[in-house]
């Protein structure tokens, strides 16, 4: 269900992050691409908050280390971007205890290193 709702969000999200691509191509380091995303959302009047840092609970107690997800885009979408070859179940994982913390049931990995295209997944729990 929350796949069809966000639909429309997610297809503005992957358009700003396809221009990024086509402007910049590939061979950056991540905060580039970053910088150049948020930039591109805010063109886009999208609605985001950048390294919002997320509290990590541990059997009732609150860990002093945060998680701090790349991008939250419209108040439910954990985006994370990544700079790499291809993307791993590494980065998934990651992105997967992202939503698992924020109780957010979409979220996007943006690989922009990938030589042929820009590599994205979207992911619905």
């Amino acid at each position: 269900m929350a796949e069809l709702v966000l639909k429309k969000e997610v297809y503005e999200i992957i358009g700003a992050a396809m221009e990024v691509y086509y402007q910049l191509g590939r061979g950056f380091l991540e905060p580039i691409y970053q910088e150049a995303f948020e930039i591109e959302l805010g063109r886009r009047g999208l609605p985001f908050e950048q390294k919002k840092e997320l509290t990590v609970l541990y059997k009732g107690h609150q860990l002093e280390k945060k998680y701090v997800p790349d991008l939250i885009c419209f108040s439910q979408i954990v985006v994370e971007l990544k700079a790499l070859e291809r993307l791993t179940p590494v980065e998934e994982a990651q992105l997967l205890n992202y939503l698992k913390m924020t109780r957010m049931g979409v979220g996007l990995l943006i690989n922009f290193g990938s030589r042929v295209k820009l590599e994205w997944k979207k992911y619905v729990i």
